[in-house]
């Protein structure tokens, strides 16, 4: 069992949870969001219907038939991920700076010559290494008032049913039992000794003080090898293979401290590293019925993840030198550890569906819009090592289809360049209680002088998100276990040098 919930992934509906299981992998490898130049990015993201980017290598490439000289640029980033959290009334506040090419990008052109005949008018060959998605965070809390529950009471209703034989075995809960947070009932009510016992307790009462620290790192990275062609200067169509890489590290550090109880403190401690490849296919058109208007339609598979993964994890607890009597030991510091898992598993993320237009004010500019619809209830996992189904079946009752949208506009003064955009991302979550959409705004200036272009784009990025650090369920089924609110906002400014040739 790696987290928490491995064997109740149904019962844990609406919230995104500390230590979770692999339906959460599933979401965060699959959201992806526009990147590319610092053109693009300025502009929303918006990039179905526009050509002669460089951003159309990973994004649509038939963009690539509108290059009529070849280019190469890179895209220097920086971001300030900054997280507040609420819990229990008290907020808290977490930055995370990070540095980052987000794009290097390389356009081979090779263009019919204007008097040449055919309905082939050339096309271009496309490389790209670009950053996909970045996990580098930091968010908690810290609360200086009684919690309503204690992670012993996740302890004690996760072991029930579990022989003592095998307790030691049983996740972190075993390594609850090792350190006596909780004990096995070896008494039945008529003070008979119960034989290998399956119901457990702790001599812990009371509700503790409670904090939280989890610290994401990681990124997804793709090489983009992409074709684009034009044929009459009307139709332009392109494919591309992406190889993906991935790599993702967690660690959560989950504390209690109780007053007046045998036990002063515990302390929870998780690592997980994720890492592998992927691939992806990727089609796209673009069609001009007039000169002035584009019409993009975009297909991205599933990317077809393989991925394995290291966790371990680790509790300590500080008692009062309590003496323990059914084992005549007097408890101190006492520690247990355990083994490092290791899995291989496969997860395919949802394919994505895009269309866009652009209507173009001459050489003033343009407007330009996107929509795309994603299902993320069908990602899927895959593994040989362990029981896949309830996390598939959490994926597919958590989560939902989602209409993306994006605009974007860019006005032209000479050689200078100013644009501005907006994105909404759409809930992935089937339960519509809380928002989790994500909204996205931008803007950005450029020059290009002769074959030299330099664009500037700062991109502002919010949304909300649930935490639990563990659960908890009541008489009927409910999870009462400690909520966190969660606010993000994602500051990041892009620099893109390009040069024509």
């Amino acid at each position: 069992m790696r987290y928490l919930f491995a064997g109740v992934l149904f019962l844990v509906a609406n919230f995104t949870f500390a230590q979770s299981g692999y339906f959460e992998d599933a979401l965060r490898f699959s959201q992806n969001f526009p990147a590319g130049s610092a053109r693009v990015m300025a502009l929303g993201g918006t990039q179905w219907s526009l050509g002669g980017d460089v951003s159309n290598i990973a994004g649509n490439p038939a963009g690539l038939g509108f290059f009529r000289k070849s280019e190469a640029s890179i895209s220097l980033g920086y971001s300030d991920w900054g997280v507040q959290t609420r819990f229990l009334g008290q907020s808290a506040n977490y930055n995370t700076s990070n540095f980052s090419v987000p794009n290097l990008s390389v356009v081979f052109a090779s263009p019919k010559g204007i008097m040449e005949r055919g309905a082939f008018k050339g096309g271009s060959w496309g490389i790209s290494i670009q950053r996909i998605a970045n996990f580098n965070t930091e968010f908690g809390y810290f609360s200086d008032l009684i919690g309503e529950t204690s992670i012993l009471d996740f302890y004690i209703q996760d072991s029930f049913g579990v022989p003592e034989s095998r307790i030691e075995s049983f996740g972190i809960t075993g390594l609850a039992y090792q350190t006596y947070l909780i004990n096995p009932i070896a008494f039945d009510e008529n003070g008979n000794p119960i034989p290998n016992p399956d119901t457990y307790d702790s001599f812990i009462l009371g509700f503790p003080f409670q904090d939280e620290n989890v610290i994401q790192e990681g990124s997804s990275n793709q090489i983009t090898f992409s074709y684009g062609a034009n044929f009459y200067h009307k139709i332009f169509v392109g494919g591309s293979l992406g190889i993906r890489s991935l790599s993702y590290f967690s660690q959560k550090v989950y504390n209690e401290e109780f007053i007046d109880e045998p036990l002063f403190t515990s302390s929870l401690r998780e690592s997980l590293f994720i890492n592998g490849t992927g691939l992806n296919l990727n089609i796209g058109l673009i069609y001009k019925p007039i000169d002035y208007v584009n019409i993009g339609f975009n297909f991205q598979s599933p990317t077809w993840h393989s991925l394995s993964e290291e966790y371990e994890s680790s509790i300590r607890a500080e008692y009062n030198n309590y003496y323990y009597e059914p084992e005549d030991v007097t408890l101190g510091s006492e520690q247990a550890f355990s083994d490092l898992f290791v899995n291989n598993f496969s997860l395919n993320t949802p394919l994505k569906l895009g269309a866009g237009g652009t209507v173009f004010l001459g050489k003033n500019g343009f407007i330009s819009a996107d929509v795309d619809w994603v299902d993320y209830s069908a990602a899927r996992i895959n593994s040989g090592t362990f029981n896949e189904g309830p996390d598939n079946q959490a994926i597919q009752s958590l989560y939902t289809s989602t209409i993306n949208y994006r605009f974007g506009a860019e006005g032209r003064i000479n050689n200078f360049y100013v644009r501005g955009g907006y994105a909404y991302f759409g809930d992935p979550f089937s339960d519509t209680s809380f928002d989790r959409s994500t909204s996205q705004i931008s803007g950005g200036l450029g020059v290009r002088v002769k074959n030299f272009n330099i664009d500037f784009a700062l991109v502002n990025q919010k949304y909300n998100s649930l935490y639990r650090s563990y659960q908890v369920l009541d008489q009927i089924d409910n999870n009462i276990g400690p909520i966190t609110e969660i606010e993000n906002s994602i500051i990041s400014g892009v620099l893109t040098l390009g040069l024509s040739f």
